[in-house]
């Protein structure tokens, strides 16, 4: 009988001689194919991530729905992604990951089309979260298959790509969705994942090869289980925190919830045998440097996000389509960045490549902080986000290959898992604290402003810049002044953010270049192959 403690390396032979067998991991022409595949699978979960951001005044009014009804139909989708990526890169692992990837496209598929038709509220929150459902299964496995199927010296370049397509798509995604949006009507931005579903369940069928764990042990529910609630819990927090506040009861019956499913996970997973996710394995210096550096420049990213759109919107005066073009120079040099990550830290390292990355997206942060103005226009943001655009692409492939190689081949949908989870989860983060303090510095600086004007500003003037730009009407001879008084104050909150920003950036850099993965000679790092592996597991 095998030994317990013997089991990942046995699973990892099983898989690892499953993948040898198979001709796609010999054929560099299948291997493009199979990475098309799943970057287009990946694609098409990305954009509905921020795809409706751009059609939010839309659903309010064909719905009647409150603000807040808005934001629920946008984040129920995000919440059910992130709670159940880890559990469900799992069952892919044990399952198959091909056949979950297909059941994950169908579900997607279908919820998709389901929202695009939707006549209530109900029915699209209800499409929503299947979506996010399909969605949680269909993430993890993209990068599993490619860590499973790419040997190692191709692995970082296809990493790469993924990275530039999870990085850089959800600003294509948005740009397209803002066009159809445009010429079309909302309807349609549900039309494009469902065309992307199309596509990658075609070439899924013909390409992708299927990989699985082989395990003795049963699949860990109560792990999955204290994990939902705790993405759940904690997410939940980031998302009412801002709007109802820190204090208030359901905020912190969500606090309470994330933390106790938190404590439950750690403490189940560290006794069980074959635990969903070795706590452990946080001791690699790679995989904890990896996560800490993915959560916090995610994090960044989104919260930069939810700053740039009302920048340009409200501040600009620019369209929905225009801004989002304004977005596409950053997009753009993030996915090249991504694609030339690997290049870069195969000749300096993965730490200093990641310490680069962090450094440029600190001094991009600088640089929107100390040029943004009312007067400056697009080229007083500009640079900065150039800068950021390069950083976060030098940072990302790196943080993601560094999570991955901690994790054996049989374990990829759980490592890839961690990784999306890791993202999701700094995306929350990012946006309730820089949205937070861009909405405190808004309203800091602009009660003293209104203050000073010789007529009294509507209430809904201190709430926020739209709502101050929708009052400006009723300040008669005012407006203008109203308006400019609102569209400064909003810089002043944006500058309070980045600056926050740049302290996040700061840290992290330090952090990565104390506890960053450590360099090894090419020599330490095998090609992993049946054989080798067989010898680990017997001196293990």
């Amino acid at each position: 009988m095998t030994s317990p403690s013997l089991s990942p390396q046995v699973s990892a032979v099983a898989d690892a001689a499953a993948a040898d067998s198979d001709p796609t991991i010999h054929d560099p022409r299948r291997r493009r194919a199979v990475l098309i595949a799943v970057c287009i699978a990946l694609m098409a979960v990305i954009a509905s991530v921020s795809g409706l951001n751009v059609a939010q005044q839309e659903f309010a009014v064909a719905f009647g729905a409150s603000q807040s009804t808005v934001l629920w139909i946008i984040n129920i989708y995000t919440i059910t992604l992130a709670a159940l990526l880890l559990p469900l890169g799992a069952v892919g692992d044990r399952w198959g990951r091909k056949p979950v990837l297909l059941a994950g496209l169908i579900v997607f598929g279908a919820a998709s089309a389901a929202a695009g038709l939707a006549t209530s509220t109900e029915i699209m929150i209800t499409a929503r979260l299947l979506s996010g459902i399909g969605a949680a299964m269909i993430m993890p496995i993209t990068l599993a298959v490619i860590t499973s199927t790419f040997p190692d010296q191709e692995r970082s370049r296809a990493i790469g790509v993924w990275t530039a397509v999870a990085g850089g798509g959800g600003l294509l995604g948005m740009y397209l969705s803002a066009f159809l949006v445009d010429v079309a009507d909302w309807r349609w931005l549900f039309a494009l994942p469902v065309v992307l579903v199309v596509v990658a369940a075609g070439m899924t069928i013909r390409y992708v090869p299927n990989s699985r764990e082989e395990s003795s042990h049963p699949f860990d529910t109560i792990g999955s289980l204290s994990s939902v609630l705790a993405a759940v819990g904690l997410i939940f927090v980031l998302h009412e925190g801002p709007e109802h506040g820190w204090t208030a009861p359901a905020t912190l019956v969500g606090l309470l919830v994330g933390v106790v499913g938190a404590v439950v996970f750690v403490a189940w997973e560290l006794r069980r045998r074959a635990p969903l996710l070795d706590v452990r394995l946080f001791r690699d210096r790679g995989l904890s440097s990896g996560s800490v550096s993915l959560l916090a420049v995610f994090g960044v990213q989104a919260g930069i996000f939810v700053v740039l759109f009302p920048y340009f919107q409200a501040v600009l005066g620019w369209s929905g389509l225009r801004s989002t073009l304004a977005m596409m120079p950053m997009a753009l040099l993030m996915m090249v960045a991504s694609g030339l990550a690997p290049r870069v830290a195969a000749l300096v390292g993965a730490r200093a490549t990641m310490a680069a990355g962090i450094f440029l997206g600190g001094a991009g942060l600088a640089l929107m902080a100390s040029f943004v103005s009312v007067d400056g226009g697009y080229l007083s943001v500009l640079p900065g986000m150039l800068a950021m655009g390069l950083g976060m692409g030098l940072s990302m492939t790196p943080s993601t290959e560094a999570i991955t190689s901690a994790l054996p081949r049989a374990r990829q949908g759980t490592a890839s898992a961690l990784n999306d989870v890791t993202r999701e989860f700094g995306a929350a983060l990012g946006v309730a604290l820089l949205g937070a303090i861009v909405s405190a510095g808004y309203r800091n600086a602009v009660d003293p402003r209104l203050d000073e004007l010789a007529v009294d500003a509507p209430d809904a003037a201190r709430e926020g810049i739209a709502t101050a730009l929708a009052s400006a009407d009723d300040a008669g001879p005012y407006a203008d002044e109203l308006v400019r008084a609102a569209q400064q104050s909003f810089v002043d909150g944006w500058q309070q953010a980045m600056w926050v920003g740049v302290g996040v950036m700061v840290l992290l850099f330090g952090y990565v270049l104390a506890r960053g993965p450590q360099r090894r000679p090419r020599a330490e790092q095998p090609e992993p192959t049946p054989g080798n592996l067989t010898k680990d597991a017997v001196a293990g």
